[in-house]
């Protein structure tokens, strides 16, 4: 959205630093936590506890299988483990059940970061029109996973690559620093560069890029889902913050439109400015899934619209309830109350941070827009499994 799973929009138009201090897999000198009570959530009462409930089984059933995510995360812990199979076999609850199992089962705990607040955004699985092979309309490609890129797990090293790096290049003789986009857009991969799917414009495969799935319209009117299939491990640097450093957009206006937009009018700088993103990500054709279904998440599931969390897996546990409080954009000048419970199935490279999430909104062009809305100061509260007596 989610790079190394989704990158958010908001960052895609440009908000946010993080140090990667920040990536260490531990709280200690990022936040603490606080305990609260059920009854001190404003809006608990009112939200729809059956719909994260369905949410939280889908994770569950991933981590009672010990299926392997799709990208390197934190080890869920035994207790969540436990709670998830004690769900499994309680199977769908109504709103009220699933009420009374979270608050039998978890323990809510405020995140308090040492520095700053909490900040959340939004992302969403994009759809444009493609083809399977190129043609004077569609030449763009979205490339699929080379068969000599490593990825690097969480806290894992290869011999002679920089420990900054989360991927690499196998050859002959050893790891080396996979190619950047610049290198690979100019043909580095050779052969190996394998199109998966050919867009129009490159500005809609570098969204594509930035939310690490999509919905690819085909001439025949069927519709090609894509899916993240790995990254070439180089940092990502926000295009949309570049453009407001330059003075070339302002960031209040934003929107993923008006990116989309500047892009198109302007080639040449585009392709300059896109490549100083040196970050690549390779996809998969994503045919296991149904028409509504959302997009794969780094967990291994299908993404929920509203229920879904990106969050910082070096951290937090796949599967981890969290409840945020705060507002939800509506427009450019209006929101709404956000006051509701999100499960964590998802992961960026870009998220990072004790209380950093991205919110998934959605398909298609309006939940684009919600999501290129939303970069909002948020109360975050992880649930804490209870363990077994």
């Amino acid at each position: 959205m989610r790079h190394g799973g989704r990158f958010a929009l908001g960052l895609a138009l440009g908000i946010l630093t993080v140090t990667a201090a920040e990536a260490a897999p531990s709280l200690a000198g990022k936040a603490r936590l606080e305990p609260v009570a059920f009854a001190d959530l404003a809006g608990w009462d009112g939200d729809d506890h059956a719909a994260a409930f369905a949410a939280f089984l889908r994770t569950c059933k991933a981590l009672a299988e010990e299926k392997a995510p799709l990208r390197p995360a934190r080890e869920p812990e035994a207790p969540l483990v436990a709670v998830c199979r004690r769900a499994l076999a309680a199977g769908p609850l109504s709103g009220a059940e699933a009420r009374r199992f979270f608050e039998t089962h978890f323990r809510p705990a405020a995140v308090v970061p040492l520095s700053g607040e909490g900040f959340l955004t939004g992302y969403y699985e994009p759809e444009f029109s493609g083809s399977r092979v190129p043609d004077g309309t569609y030449r763009v490609p979205l490339l699929a996973r080379p068969d000599d890129l490593v990825t690097v797990a969480q806290g894992e090293t290869l011999p002679g690559l920089d420990p900054g790096f989360q991927a690499a290049r196998r050859t002959g003789r050893g790891y080396e620093p996979y190619p950047d986009r610049a290198a690979i857009e100019d043909g580095a991969l050779g052969d190996r560069a394998r199109p998966v799917v050919f867009l129009r414009e490159p500005g809609e495969a570098f969204i594509i890029h930035v939310q690490g799935s999509a919905r690819i319209r085909l001439p025949d009117g069927s519709v090609l889902r894509v899916a993240y299939a790995g990254r070439n491990g180089h940092p990502y640097t926000s295009i949309g913050r570049l453009l407001v450093q330059r003075g070339e957009m302002d960031l209040e206006t934003m929107t993923l439109e008006k990116l989309l937009g500047w892009l198109r009018e302007n080639p040449e700088k585009a392709r300059s400015l896109m490549r100083e993103n040196r970050s690549y990500i390779f996809f998969r054709e994503a045919d296991e899934l149904s028409p509504e279904d959302g997009p794969v998440g780094g967990a291994g599931v299908p993404l929920t619209p509203g229920r879904s969390l990106a969050v910082d897996r070096s951290l937090w546990s796949y599967g981890l309830p969290v409840w945020l409080d705060g507002r939800m954009p509506v427009a450019l000048d209006r929101t709404e109350p956000l006051q509701r419970l999100m499960i964590a199935q998802d992961t960026g490279s870009a998220i990072v941070g004790p209380a950093r999430g991205d919110f998934f909104v959605g398909s298609g062009e309006e939940a684009g827009t919600r999501a290129g809305l939303l970069r909002h100061p948020v109360r975050f509260v992880v649930f804490q499994p209870v363990p077994s007596p």
